[in-house]
């Protein structure tokens, strides 16, 4: 994946110096963070503290870059990650983390994030991440996005899941996950219209009137099935 275009549309110079933006809720990781990054050339286009007020800024700065943390008062990187790409796909993020958590990762890898970095890395190794993650290639080891996804589409035997096609299942797993029909949609690289559809259908075999019934009856489904 390329720089993000400018607003007229003409490829960003890779000579630029890549753009960060900096989301954590404490103060000095923040500033130690810039002062690494712009003592390396990088230039911090802005900062914060809360997820949703870097949920409405990061679109609007478009950066190259955007270093989210895990846990915040408000919410997760992880769901800024979501949002912000949902909006806009060439958005890149990077979760820089205290915590080493699977479900977090594997929540990290679907949300599009480009790695899961745990914030006792080296400095050299979390700016060679954060260079690498800019372009859009993927810090995660090849295949993990796959396997996770196979993983997510390993049904629970209640018996209204025979009536569901392959895909459905697929889209039932992600639905669990709490992603939207369009997030789905670039999950399956389906039309929104289509998941729609898909999620009407299986709503009307699972016997539910709502999206949130069917997120529940696959979570608890899934962890019995473990």
């Amino acid at each position: 994946m390329q720089r993000l275009e400018s607003d007229s549309g003409e490829a960003a110079n890779p000579q630029e110096p890549l753009r960060v933006f900096i989301l954590d809720d404490h103060e000095l990781v923040r500033q130690g963070l810039k002062d690494l990054l712009e003592g390396e050339g990088f230039v911090v286009v802005g900062e914060s503290g809360s997820a949703a007020e870097a949920t409405r800024r990061i679109p609007a700065l478009r950066p190259d870059i955007s270093i989210l943390d895990g846990r915040l008062p408000d919410g997760t990187g992880i769901e800024v990650c979501r949002d912000v790409r949902s909006l806009d796909p060439r958005l890149n993020c990077l979760i820089l983390t205290s915590y080493d958590d699977e479900q977090a990762i594997r929540g990290a890898v679907l949300a599009g994030a480009s790695g899961y970095i745990l914030k006792q890395i080296r400095s050299d190794d979390l700016l060679a991440g954060i260079r690498k993650a800019a372009t859009g290639a993927s810090l995660f080891e090849p295949g993990v996005r796959e396997r996770i996804v196979s993983g997510l589409t390993r049904t629970p035997t209640d018996p209204r899941m025979e009536g569901l096609s392959a895909q459905e299942k697929k889209v039932l797993a992600l639905v669990g996950q709490g992603l939207t029909n369009r997030q789905i949609g670039e999950e399956l690289f389906l039309a929104e219209k289509t998941v729609k559809n898909y999620v009407s259908s299986i709503l009307a075999k699972l016997g539910f009137e709502r999206r949130t019934q069917a997120a529940v009856f696959v979570t608890r489904n899934s962890q019995e099935a473990h």
